[in-house]
């Protein structure tokens, strides 16, 4: 954040106030309201947050209009082809792509905390066979910290830097653990003959009486949706993961909390709920009545996948997603897949039709990687768990980043209180 010398003036009363403006690297210049309450009396009112830069960091960027987004500087795009989601980890996490030492090291070192303690696998039987893998991650990734004390001291640097390769080598192995805990199928202990992504396709769909072999077509596109999901700014759920980190709270309580605020359909739900709406139109032909119900302000139906919070133009995350979904389909042989039919159609109407174009309603993500996530073999219910699988990382790096800012202090929003004023009590009897 520069200092550039330059102010906003803000007239209060008649009075006015000179506020500081600080520009980035890029973006949009933010007007600093820390001392605003204290010369004026006043707060800003910004529900939901969305003018409101609640920090200052150096790990991803986002321009909405233009459909850009970059880890550390580097396009989405290139990540996503030439890189693989390890080495995108290390970027992240440290801000540089590492040397090829670096990254064998790196790698070696995650390879060799994929197993979780033994005794985890006995917080699985609490759960019901039915609960969702959701509901299982946020419980047994909160309780890491009863069984890793020695990584839970955020003061220490080395312990956060412990846990920092703890959760992105053993989130995996949890979600995979409860993936096959909700199918009814023994957990699969990790390989460290594995990539991290071919361990984890393999801890979801190998059994004790045949080996799995990870295809590497398959593995490559889930590998690139790891990198497509593994931050996004100061989104919901990375936003929860700051504030509960900024009042001190363990690594391990702080992602669980990310997990948590991720489960919501509005947010991590969203490729979830983007497939289920292309079941329901089911083929080609019922799309002209779907675009009708979309276009009708009476109408609750919604095209979900379609437009985002932040990109106002195509997400480009959807680009490199539509690559992979086709290679996934081809691989598997799966020609004429009418979900596939049903999506390039509602895209290329999405693209062209006015109505659409005009309210800036593009495909998003979402769009293809529910598709690719089903083709790959798993259920609906598993979406948001391998959105948290990969997301780890940006929380972990976004926490460590908050942790670091001598300028962080704890979260406390304030609020415009509309409820009554000040009454005295009434009895009971006098009610």
């Amino acid at each position: 954040m520069s200092d550039n010398n330059k102010t906003a003036t803000l007239n209060v009363d008649g009075k006015p106030f000179d506020l500081p403006v600080h520009s980035g690297t890029v973006g949009p210049d933010v007007i600093d309201v820390r001392k605003l309450y204290g010369s004026t009396g006043k707060f800003t009112y910004d529900p939901g947050f969305t003018s409101t830069a609640s920090c200052s960091s150096k790990i991803t960027y986002i321009d909405g209009d233009e459909g850009v987004l970059l880890y550390r500087g580097y396009p989405i795009d290139q990540l996503a082809e030439k890189s693989h989601f390890l080495e995108v980890c290390y970027l992240l996490l440290y801000g540089e792509l590492p040397t090829p030492a670096q990254c064998e090291d790196f790698e070696k070192t995650i390879t060799y905390h994929t197993m979780v303690h033994e005794q985890i696998q006995f917080l699985f039987r609490g759960f019901r066979r039915d609960a969702h893998p959701m509901a299982v991650m946020v419980g047994v990734v909160g309780a890491l910290s009863a069984f890793y004390h020695d990584s839970t001291d955020i003061n220490d640097p080395e312990q956060r830097k412990i846990a920092t390769h703890r959760l992105v080598a053993k989130v995996p192995t949890i979600a995979a653990m409860a993936f096959k805990y909700s199918i009814g199928q023994p957990f699969v202990y990790p390989r460290n003959d594995l990539g991290y992504t071919e361990n984890f396709m393999r801890m979801c769909f190998a059994v004790p009486c045949e080996e799995y072999t990870p295809n590497p077509v398959l593995a490559k596109a889930l590998d690139t949706i790891f990198i497509l999901h593994a931050d996004h700014e100061q989104n919901a759920s990375t936003s929860t993961v700051r504030l509960a980190g900024s009042s001190g709270a363990n690594p391990f309580a702080c992602i669980a909390a990310g997990i948590a605020c991720l489960w919501g359909p509005a947010h991590g739900g969203a490729n979830e709920a983007a497939l289920q709406m292309l079941e329901e139109i089911g083929s080609v032909d019922r799309i002209p009545e779907y675009i009708k119900r979309a276009k009708d302000k009476n109408d609750p139906f919604r095209l979900m996948g379609f437009g985002h919070r932040v990109y106002k133009n195509y997400d480009p995350r959807a680009k490199v997603m539509q690559k992979q979904c086709h290679a996934v389909l081809n691989e598997l042989g799966i020609k004429n897949d009418p979900l596939l039919e049903v999506a390039v159609e509602l895209e290329r109407i999405a693209l062209s039709d006015e109505y659409f174009v005009e309210k800036k309603l593009y495909p998003n993500i979402d769009f293809y990687s529910g598709i690719t996530l089903r083709a790959l073999g798993f259920p609906v219910t598993m979406f948001t768990a391998l959105f948290a699988l990969a997301r780890t990382v940006g929380w972990i790096a976004q926490w460590k980043e908050m942790i670091e800012d001598p300028e962080q202090r704890i979260g406390r929003p304030r609020q415009l209180y509309t409820g009554p004023g000040e009454r005295d009590y009434v009895p009971l009897g006098k009610r």
